[in-house]
């Protein structure tokens, strides 16, 4: 396989199960500690809001819904998954898919809270790090606990990524 060829599917495999990884923890969230998960159809509605020149809501929710909000943001969701895991790669490179170790995909995975923080947040209407929710303080703090598993899951992608597509000796 080509180098690109195995980044491409390297990027694929970790993002794609890092996020399952977190989808995974937004179900025992919500079964453990009553806590709802993100409703991907308010970010499918965002995203389609955009191609429409309208970029910020206050709220998401109370803009009219749009058709196929739900799919568009789910494949949204998996895509930014995937998208952290190719800057994880290209970072620290095609070694770190066939060895992976767990603090850079730590810092992938609490880093990539800046993109809620600073760019979904906002533009849903929930104001810059959570800062126009009922409770901003606890809104970060499920934020990052959430963006941290994301980075476990990378970690455990990568392991997976490396036995299912091997690694050179």
């Amino acid at each position: 396989m080509s180098e690109a060829a195995n980044y491409l599917a390297c990027a694929l495999l970790i993002g794609a199960g890092a996020t399952a990884v977190m989808d995974l923890w937004a179900i025992v969230r919500k079964r453990l500690f009553g806590l709802p998960s993100l409703d991907y159809a308010l970010v499918g509605r965002w995203l389609v809001y955009m191609t429409r020149g309208r970029f910020r809501h206050t709220p998401i929710a109370a803009s009219a819904p749009v058709n196929g909000e739900r799919v568009i943001g789910w494949a949204a969701h998996y895509a930014i998954g995937i998208a952290f895991a190719a800057v994880l790669l290209s970072v620290w490179g095609l070694d770190w898919a066939h060895r992976p170790t767990l603090g850079p995909a730590l810092i992938v995975g609490i880093g990539s809270v800046a993109a809620p923080f600073l760019v979904m947040q906002p533009g849903m209407g929930a104001g810059i790090a959570a800062s126009r929710t009922p409770r901003p303080n606890v809104a970060r703090f499920h934020s990052v606990v959430t963006h941290g598993v994301f980075g476990l899951g990378l970690y455990v992608a990568g392991w997976v990524s490396r036995l299912l597509l091997g690694a050179p000796h």
